[in-house]
């Protein structure tokens, strides 16, 4: 069987389009004009939010009861807190947890 390079590029092509407007939909319907107080505690609040329900997500399975009983995932999680709470910025935070876990659980653990 060939693939269908066709039905691959139109896949691509309409998911660009896609990611297009759905980025450029805020500012089209915004423009210039004050947000609403809604959209803007919506902005402060759901990335912490967001950030929490990741975490869970990524200890969902995790075992207490064996080993290494969650040990590098919890420190991995306490590092990217401490770092994000000292660089602010979130991309270092999770990039810089997430190799440490990866040489934790493949030297370490």
């Amino acid at each position: 069987m060939q693939p269908d390079y066709l039905y691959a590029a139109l896949l691509i092509a309409v998911s660009a389009i896609v990611t297009i407007l759905i980025r450029a939909l805020p500012f089209a319907v915004f423009g210039q004009r004050k947000l609403p107080d809604t959209v803007e505690y919506l902005g402060r609040v759901l990335p912490g939010s967001i950030m929490v329900i990741l975490i869970i997500y990524c200890l969902r399975s995790v075992s207490l009861t064996a080993w290494p009983f969650g040990i590098p995932e919890f420190l991995c999680v306490l590092i990217c807190g401490l770092l994000q709470f000292k660089l602010k910025n979130s991309i270092p935070s999770i990039a810089i947890a997430t190799a440490l876990y990866m040489v934790l659980i493949r030297t370490v653990f």
